[in-house]
């Protein structure tokens, strides 16, 4: 595969639109100058083009494999994942004190996009690392952090996630894996997850699960629940791992795509734990990471859609097929009208995609910079949003991906179906798109009486003030107003409703959240053309890339955010016909 980092994308969102400089403003991130960010995302660009993309047909054409209860991974990921580790890039967010950068988490999501797009399977790995690191952070005591975050931060050992059960997938609460005191502060683990994402490799020195699971005297459901650190090998006095814990790979799910990331079945038989956090807390703490994740899974659909769009475009440039009424053209798929067009919807998507991730990512850090409250609830609003538009994007560019491949798409060589089968995963792990459109509505619309969301109707109305009404920008002006109105007028909506049944307010979550990210997606790139229309008259470099930021933006307004308005229809009168239809009409 043959992938280019898009940096110029990432600068240009950065520096002029999303209010990065914001972030490096606070003396949290004083040290994350524009160099210093710079040479971090340049490095990682290299890195990926070269080294890990080669991989990414590799792990979908030879698959992890069990053999003797030892998982074998695919040819060149063990160098692959070197690299990484080598390179400072398993986990650049984690703090100084533990051996981390300490860099503001819309560089690492910009750097995981690249890794995600070069070898998806591969980047799993560190994803769950860097999800378990900040928990630990949030969570763990002082001597769990020492013994663990520094080598997990190094790449020397992994990290995993074990929440889910044969019978118990997106409701945690009826997990049966038990936690048992054994007298010397520590418990003995027993119980079956399943869906566990690198549950184990053959090339890290230790694999660190945190593991769910319940106490003697705790309750029923989620708020009964604590959580666990169980290593594969007990580390010793010296921290270097020690004898083999009671726990082991019971088989690897054979999955649509991402075969290169071994999803393990994982059995504990009183295997030696320790607490993380307060008994029967479990849940906050996880909680940690799998917001940490959402974001990443996030940019997981961004970077499948990036690799999708650049793997069709350079298709389309060489393919030759049928006549085309450019005169002089090279007679290929790119000059037909509609494969343009198929094209121009994938860079829309992705980009659009893209600015709701980082966007997600400032307020994160913004959040832990400053403690505001204020951000923490626009961070919190933000990541159902970006996890489900991301994913979705994904899922659809890939598809276009296909598309545009024509027959060729449909075989594998090519890769075009590798992206689509590895894609379809997104919108399920880490929260289902139908999960995360209900926490938007019940935890993070309705609770707060919508103040957080209108507060932003209220920026995207600054930004539609600060738009002419002529030309290129008029036009988008005019379908933003249309966007803002539709989101006001939905948020409004669902805390009117407030307690009511909620079969009625969640018939219309997903189209909620959809038009969350259509309207805030056409706010960004808005603010993009509008910044790319002065850098413009101000003779900036490179007038192709800034008309392009103008273009897109016209583009996404005629075309999506247009449907702004049907999406508020199907919210407020979208409910009775889904409610309508009795179970015997299915």
């Amino acid at each position: 595969m043959t992938y280019r980092a898009p940096l110029a994308e990432y600068r240009f969102l950065l520096q002029h639109v999303l209010g990065f400089t914001r972030v490096t403003d606070t003396p949290r991130f004083a040290d994350a100058t524009a160099d210093t960010v710079e040479a971090v995302l340049a490095e990682a660009a290299k890195l990926c083009e070269t080294d890990l993309a080669p991989l990414q047909r590799s792990g979908d054409k030879h698959p992890a494999r069990l053999e003797n209860g030892i998982v074998r991974t695919s040819p060149g990921f063990a160098e692959g994942y070197r690299a990484l580790a080598d390179g400072g890039f398993m986990a650049i967010a984690a703090s100084p004190e533990h051996g981390g950068l300490g860099l503001p988490m819309a560089v690492t999501s910009a750097v995981n996009e690249m890794i995600g797009s070069a070898c998806m399977a591969l980047q799993l790995n560190p994803l769950m690392t860097q999800g378990q690191i900040e928990a630990l952070e949030h969570h763990a005591s002082d001597e769990l952090k020492a013994l663990y975050i520094p080598k997990l931060v190094s790449g020397e050992w992994c990290g995993t996630m074990n929440l889910t059960e044969p019978q118990a997938g997106s409701d945690v609460g009826a997990l049966r894996t038990k936690a048992e005191p054994l007298g010397d502060g520590t418990y003995a683990i027993s119980g079956q997850k399943i869906f566990i994402t690198w549950g184990d490799n053959d090339f890290t020195g230790n694999i660190v699960h945190l593991v769910l699971a319940r106490l003697p005297d705790g309750g029923k459901g989620t708020k009964g629940i604590s959580l666990f650190i169980v290593p594969k090998f007990i580390p010793d006095a010296a921290g270097n791992p020690g004898r083999r814990n009671s726990l082991q790979v019971v088989s690897l799910e054979h999955k649509l795509g991402l075969h290169g990331s071994p999803t393990c079945v994982m059995q504990y038989d009183g295997a030696q734990g320790w607490l993380v956090g307060e008994p029967h807390h479990g849940m906050e703490a996880m909680f940690t990471m799998m917001n940490n994740a959402r974001l990443c899974v996030a940019v997981q659909g961004v970077a499948i859609a990036e690799a999708a769009y650049q793997s069709a475009l350079a298709y389309a440039q060489g393919r030759k097929q049928g006549r085309t009424s450019v005169e002089g053209g090279a007679g290929t798929i790119i000059e037909h009208a509609d494969v343009r067009r198929m094209l121009a919807e994938m860079k829309r998507e992705t980009i659009s995609a893209r600015c709701i991730a980082l966007m997600c990512a400032v307020a994160i850090d913004m959040a832990h910079a400053t403690g505001s409250e204020e951000w923490e609830a626009r961070a919190a609003l933000l990541t159902p949003i970006a996890k489900a538009f991301g994913t979705d994007t994904g899922i659809w560019v890939a598809d276009q991906g296909v598309q545009v491949h024509g027959g060729m798409g449909f075989i594998e060589e090519t890769g075009a179906a590798q992206h689509y089968r590895d894609a379809r995963i997104l919108t399920i792990y880490e929260g289902t798109t139908a999960i995360q459109a209900n926490d938007l509505i019940g935890r993070k619309t309705v609770r707060d009486g919508g103040r957080t969301g209108m507060a932003m109707v209220g920026q995207v109305r600054e930004t539609v003030e600060a738009l002419p009404r002529d030309g290129d920008l008029g036009a988008i002006r005019a379908k933003l107003v249309e966007g803002a109105d539709a989101l006001e007028a939905a948020i409004a909506w669902f805390v009117a409703q407030g307690k009511g049944d909620p079969r009625t307010t969640y018939a219309g979550s997903v189209p909620f959240l959809m038009l969350c990210g259509t309207v805030l997606a056409g706010w960004q790139l808005a603010r993009a053309a509008l910044r790319a229309t002065e850098l413009l008259a101000a003779g900036g470099e490179d007038p192709a890339f800034l008309k392009a930021k103008i273009g897109t933006a016209r583009f996404y307004a005629d075309h999506v955010l247009s449907r702004a308005g049907a999406h508020r229809a199907a919210i407020v009168d979208g409910a009775a016909g889904t409610l309508a239809l009795e179970d015997a009409m299915f």
